[in-house]
């Protein structure tokens, strides 16, 4: 028989076993999946569903609910089935859970997996084949798509020391965020990258920091960052420049910066989530288009 809950601090070891069994092409941490559980920005478990089989869980949907620009949204983070109890309807009937604990919060639209602020994916990889045809059958839209690239951390050293000392002739200065930097660079980001707020802060509780900026005349000027989000797996991201700032090079130096870091910490790869300057990317750190991600939404209207 098969009984659908809310999850339990319990469930903890059993979920992850079942997504590191289950999802085919990612791999999961233990410090990943708890920091999607319980380091989210507005966590509530609440909206997290499990199947159980004889008490043991087979399946897993995680809910979680963002705010932005005046829509309330739903999305569906994290989810899966173990192998042997699919085409069974129970994905279908987690899913009426959530949608109906989402409805009840007040969300106008639902998503998968592409959650602002804290994420897994940035949408369906289409290799899984069966998520995709979930999410069209629930009646989804496919609205977008998102890539991944991933930097090889070693073909270069990323040295950008030259380049540092010719930006300070015009007043420039590059260095590592500090703790005291931080509301200075919350406020920077509220012009035009509101929504990374949450990641840039968590990338700065790292010791050393995570982050990166550039001041000119003493203002942060511009910033990029890493381990802000599935942290410890060497995901680069956000960064920014003011729009007065650009075409100096400051934006390939702070990515060069994260880059080096990442590299002196033993890492082999970066993956740059969720691009939209891959020639960027690709050019000036030979960054590859490694999987991409189908974007789907449905509109919750009141029936």
């Amino acid at each position: 028989m098969i009984n659908i809950r809310t999850y339990k601090p319990e469930d903890f070891e059993a979920i992850l076993a079942l997504l590191q069994d289950n999802l085919l092409y990612d791999q999961i941490s233990r410090e990943v999946l708890h920091e999607k559980i319980y380091n989210d920005p507005f966590p509530e478990t609440a909206g997290i569903y499990v199947a159980d089989v004889n008490h043991k869980p087979v399946a897993f949907m995680m809910g979680v609910l963002r705010k932005i620009r005046g829509d309330q949204f739903g999305y569906i983070k994290l989810m899966a089935v173990d192998s042997q109890y699919r085409r069974k309807g129970i994905a279908f009937r987690l899913y009426q859970h959530l949608e109906t604990f989402l409805r009840n919060a007040g969300c106008n639209f639902l998503r998968i997996m592409d959650v602002p602020m804290n994420y897994f994916m940035p949408g369906i990889d289409p290799r899984y084949t069966a998520a995709v045809c979930f999410a069209e059958k629930l009646g989804f839209t496919r609205f977008a798509e998102s890539c991944n690239m991933t930097v090889d951390l070693k073909i270069s050293e990323w040295d950008t020391a030259d380049e540092e000392n010719q930006l300070r002739n015009d007043n420039i200065d590059i260095r590592r965020a500090k703790k005291e930097d931080r509301e200075e660079i919350l406020n920077f980001l509220k012009s035009e990258w509101e929504l990374w707020q949450y990641e840039v802060t968590m990338a700065m509780k790292t010791a050393p920091g995570c982050v990166f900026i550039a001041r000119q005349n003493g203002k942060v000027k511009a910033f990029a960052a890493y381990n802000g989000n599935n942290i410890g797996t060497g995901w680069f991201g956000p960064m920014g420049t003011h729009p007065d700032m650009r075409g100096k090079g400051i934006g390939r130096i702070l990515l060069y910066r994260c880059l080096k870091d990442m590299k002196d910490a033993g890492l082999a790869e970066s993956t740059i989530p969720w691009v939209a300057p891959v020639c960027f990317y690709a050019h000036y750190a030979h960054a590859q288009v490694t999987r991409t991600f189908w974007r789907y939404q449905k509109i919750l209207t009141n029936e």
